[in-house]
């Protein structure tokens, strides 16, 4: 990975950590999004702790926030030549209905959007690798999910977990919608499952209920770095270069949720996405 230029979202604690981690050791310079300088910079001083050669850089952004997106973009562009990998890896899971400043409830606006949005903007650098790769972490939660196209802030009939389905399932539709509207482009495309992780993903956001059923059912997960491995497998591994468009967990493709396989959602998904984040060609920006 020497020369790559990998970005990882949600990159401060859990599967986006080791990820970011797991990068620096196989010698990529390795950019940390998150929420806070603070945060970026206490992870990257723990990546160095055991990797002192590490090339790990910070950037801030609230991935809730498309302005924040925005700006995060355009400073990127003027730091960097290129990204060869970006890794879609934040996302959150809330027990509470909020609506963000853009008007869109928290899990839709961090969960899918934020890749949507991110990614597009990133076009123009990652264009410029020899291989570019997206990776975008969904969950096999996405085989409950259904997306609600009346109303997909769930104001109406909100719950956390459904919230959460619905997004994870979009993650898998913008992949392969993607992979769909590409074209001659070549970028690779992934959807990856991280399986039950021990994170604190359902403890930061959430009821008292919901954290005590999140702690016990997390006992049986895998650790965090386990839960990396199909990201990092996919951002450094030559030989899926030239797969993409697929549904990935424990380092192999898998069928995803029969509610992938119909076309038109896909396309009304991606439609859907370019009027929330005010996008009108994906694709234009290259």
């Amino acid at each position: 990975m020497k020369d790559k230029i990998c970005l990882v979202t949600g990159a401060n604690t859990g599967i986006g950590f080791e990820t970011a981690k797991s990068l620096c050791e196989k010698g990529a310079t390795v950019i940390l999004v998150c929420r806070s300088l603070d945060k970026a910079n206490k992870a990257i001083e723990e990546i160095k702790k055991g990797i002192p050669q590490a090339i790990a850089l910070p950037a801030v952004a609230d991935l809730s926030s498309q302005a924040d997106i925005r700006e995060l973009a355009a400073k990127l562009k003027t730091q960097f030549p290129k990204i060869d990998v970006l890794i879609n890896n934040a996302g959150s899971w809330f027990s509470n209905f909020e609506i963000t400043e853009d008007g869109i409830e928290r899990q839709w606006a961090i969960n899918h959007l934020a890749p949507f949005l991110l990614t597009h903007l990133l076009l123009p650098l990652l264009v410029k690798s020899e291989d570019p790769r997206i990776i975008t972490v969904s969950s096999d939660s996405h085989f409950h999910g259904k997306i609600d196209f009346e109303d997909v802030n769930l104001q109406n009939n909100y719950h956390g977990l459904r919230a959460y389905a619905q997004s994870k399932l979009a993650n898998v539709l913008f992949t392969l919608e993607f992979e769909h509207r590409k074209g001659d482009l070549h970028f690779s495309v992934y959807a990856v499952q991280p399986g039950l992780v021990k994170t604190d993903i359902g403890i930061k956001h959430t009821i008292s209920f919901h954290a005590f059923m999140w702690k016990l059912r997390r006992l049986a997960g895998k650790s965090p770095q386990e839960g990396a491995e199909t990201s990092i497998y996919l951002a450094s591994e030559k030989g899926v270069s030239k797969v993409s468009g697929k549904y990935w967990d424990k380092c192999q493709s898998k069928s995803p949720s029969k509610n992938t396989t119909n076309g038109e959602d896909a396309s009304h998904l991606w439609d859907l996405s370019l009027k929330m984040c005010g996008i009108k060609d994906y694709f234009s920006v290259i």
